[in-house]
Parts: C-alpha cells; structure tokens; sequence
C-alpha cells in the first residue's frame, strides 16, 4: 500500500458527516437487517469509504453500498443479532471487489496486527521468514540474517508444504476470500507469535523433503534492504528490498548501495517481486538513486508533491531543479517485479526504470497511481481507503500497472526442483552477465 506522511485535506464537514451516517442506518433499516456485529462492521467500512475515497473508480458506491446492505441482510437472517463479524467481512470484500479499486479494501483483524507490528517497527517473536503463496504452498521469500530460522538453515525460496504436519494454502484468487481451513501467511505469523516450537517441512532443489523445528524468538517485525547474492568476481549483486513500511528503508537501502559500491559492484538488481510497498515518502527517497524523483498527490481538495534525492527525502524546489543526471547508481540496472509488486514497491519500479533501470519478471499488482488511508473497524480490522491519485507530473496519472521491459514468469517448479531463479536469470542476461549455471541463491558480497 501507499501510505500517505500527511493527513489529507479535510474536505466532509459535520453534518455531511451526520447525513452519511444516518444514511447508512437508513440503508440497513430499508433492507430489514437486524443490528448485529456484521451491520455495525458494514456501515462502519461503507462509511469511511463514503467520506473519504479519491481513486480512479468509476462504479457508483452509494448504489452498490444498497445492493450488497440486501445482501447482507439475506446472509445474516438465520443468525439475527449474532450475525457475526466474518459474514459481515465476506460482504463487504465482495462490495469492494465490485467497485474495481484493489486499493481499498478490508484486513481482519489478523492482517490488520500483522501490519500495525511493522508500521510501528515492533519487536516481536519471530522466526525469521517472510512467507508469499505460491502453487504447492509458502515460499520462503526471504530469511532475515541471524534469525532463528537463518540459523537452522532455511534457505531464500525454499518451498513450505506443510507447517506442523498441516498442509498449507496455495494463491487465492483476486477478490476472494480464503477457504475454511486455509494456512496462510497470517497464520504462521500468529504461529510465531505463541513462541512455541514450529515443524516446517520444505522442499529444495536437488535434496529430499526435510523438516525443522524452529521457535520465534525477539526480533523486529519489519525486514530490511539486504543483499541476497553476488555474481562472479562481485561484478553484479541483488539486494532484496521486502518492504517500505519502515521509516529508515529509504537509509537503509542507500547503505546498502554504498557498500556494494565500495565492493566494486557494477551492475545492480533489485528484487521488489514479493514487496507490498509502505510509506511513499519511502518509496520516493529510495528510487531516487536512479535520479531526482517528484511525486504528485492529488486530493479531492488540494495535493501535495513527494521528493527524493540522492536515495534521500528531497526539499522541493531543489529536487524539482536537480539535474536528471544526478543520482546515485551510474551503473546498468534491472528491477525484479511481479504480481506481488505493489503500490509504492511499484512507484519505485516506475522511476526506477525512467532512471534507466530496465525491469525484469511479471506484470505488478496495478495500485501504482493511488494511496491510501487506514481506518480502524469495529473487529479489530482495517480499510484502507484510497484518498489520493498519483501524478508522475502536471495532469500526467501514474501509470496503474508496470509491465517489465523484459518478460520473465518465476517459474516455482524449476526453482523448488533445479533450483533456477528464472526472472534472476533473464535479469542477469540483460545485464549482460553469461548464465551457464542456476545462480547460488545465498551468496552475498
């Protein structure tokens, strides 16, 4: 997600406020539902996106608000008052799915602490992994340095079957909710979170299927920049960069890439594949070292401009007048991207590639030109509310979705059974680094 630094512009006065409200009561009345967990979660999403969305849809959200208030009705009269908060959830993902903005939505409530952990930079007991589904299970899209499970020796892209002997989830659908039962990411965080003892089954190129035991331990619950392989002699080097929901991803990354300068690397590659996006200030500081980086958000009264420079928060005006040819990294570049690329992770790709950065892998998720702003429900949970449009410059949109330069689906199967990385592959040719042999995937400079 985008997360704006600063508050938007307050544009719905009291009493619209009142009108919305009472509106929504009259709109669950009209529809004969009972009061219940399920309508107090419902009128409470429906209005805060009422008072607050900008984006790009273009569906009429009162009308769907009335159609799917029906619906609700219908799916909470066998339940009455105790309909409760999940039925209530399923209506209104379903509610928003129609509306066509995959920037607004609803987290439960597990979501929403996964998240608060991270923004607010928590320690929490931890194994280590961050954890993307994928088909046949969770891939391991990074292990953090000295975590437990770095330690046991669970490796970047091994393949997860099965966590304490239960199968887990594989993708779902855009739009649709997990099935009963499904383990996903959330549920291992929430695993971790007990401290207990965890039996994870993986799957590795060219080894038989092997369990560990690990236990979460203190540490911070937010990952950062780091750099996950090396090519021969340390002419070329990835950096992973998992999140922007930190405050210091922006330094962190910058150190990152003074190092590997200092090393003698020539050529750079970014992995964003698995990265959600975060603060966009972030975002912003941290593309800039492919060159200055002006940002425009525009509200629904007012906006406000973004800068980055020199792989920092720019002032304006001396961003703005920066030379195009001032940045950080001189050298070739490519950025890794894919269906999970999203929101400020692709505002980075875009000017990263208008810096020169070619762009290798899948199409992103296609929340590029929107931000949000979250709000708290009555479970526990959150929506994030779009409440601003991305403007690359004067009435120039952001482009919603980044299609790469250069086409590289990461193919599971090669990488769990040959151990190939095929989107590290193509970005390895384009950079004009020969390919004889799958890249060893944990070396680092």
């Amino acid at each position: 997600m985008c997360l704006p630094l600063h508050r938007p512009p307050a544009r719905v006065s009291r009493w619209r406020r009142l009108g919305a409200t009472l509106l929504t009561g009259a709109t669950l009345a009209a529809t004969n539902a009972a009061a219940s967990p399920a309508s107090d979660l419902y009128a409470a999403a429906t209005k805060a996106v009422r008072d607050n969305y900008h984006g790009w849809s273009t569906q009429n959200f009162r009308s769907l608000e009335t159609q799917y208030a029906r619906q609700l009705a219908r799916a909470c009269e066998p339940q009455g008052e105790a309909c409760s908060y999940d039925t209530g959830r399923a209506v209104l993902s379903e509610l928003l799915a129609d509306f066509g903005d995959a920037h607004t939505y609803v987290r439960d409530p597990e979501g929403a602490a996964r998240y608060r952990e991270s923004e607010q930079e928590r320690v929490v007991p931890r194994t280590g992994l961050r954890l993307a589904r994928v088909q046949g299970g969770l891939l391991v899209a990074s292990v953090a340095a000295g975590s437990p499970a770095d330690l046991l020796g669970v490796r970047r892209f091994d393949l997860i079957t099965q966590v304490n002997g239960q199968p887990v989830g594989g993708p779902i659908p855009t739009g649709q909710v997990a099935p009963a039962g499904d383990f996903g990411p959330n549920d291992f965080a929430r695993l971790e979170r007990t401290g207990q003892a965890i039996d994870l089954t993986l799957r590795r190129a060219g080894e038989s299927e092997q369990t560990v035991k690990v236990i979460g331990l203190p540490m911070p619950a937010s990952d950062r920049p780091a750099p996950v392989w090396a090519g021969a002699e340390g002419r070329v080097a990835v950096i992973d960069l998992p999140s922007f929901l930190s405050t210091d991803t922006a330094a962190a990354f910058l150190a990152q890439v003074r190092q590997l300068q200092a090393a003698g690397v020539r050529s750079l590659i970014v992995d964003l594949r698995f990265n959600g996006g975060g603060n966009l200030q972030q975002c912003v500081a941290a593309a800039s070292i492919f060159g200055p980086v002006v940002y425009n958000a525009s509200y629904a009264v007012g906006g406000f401009s973004y800068s980055g420079l020199d792989g920092r928060e720019g002032a304006y005006l001396d961003t703005v007048f920066a030379s195009p040819s001032r940045r950080v990294w001189n050298g070739p570049a490519a950025v890794l991207i894919g269906p999970d690329t999203a929101s400020c992770a692709e505002v980075f790709a875009y000017y990263a590639q208008k810096g020169g950065a070619r762009l290798v892998g899948e199409a992103t998720k296609g929340v590029a030109n929107s931000g949000v702003l979250l709000r708290n429900l009555p479970d526990g949970g959150l929506i994030a509310v779009t409440v601003f449009r991305g403007y690359a410059s004067g009435d120039v949109a952001l482009p919603a979705r980044l299609t790469p330069d250069v086409p590289a689906p990461l193919d599971i199967d090669l990488l769990t059974t040959q151990g190939r990385d095929t989107g590290l592959e193509a970005a390895l040719i384009v950079l004009g680094e020969a390919v004889t042999s799958p890249p060893t995937l944990t070396t680092s400079p």
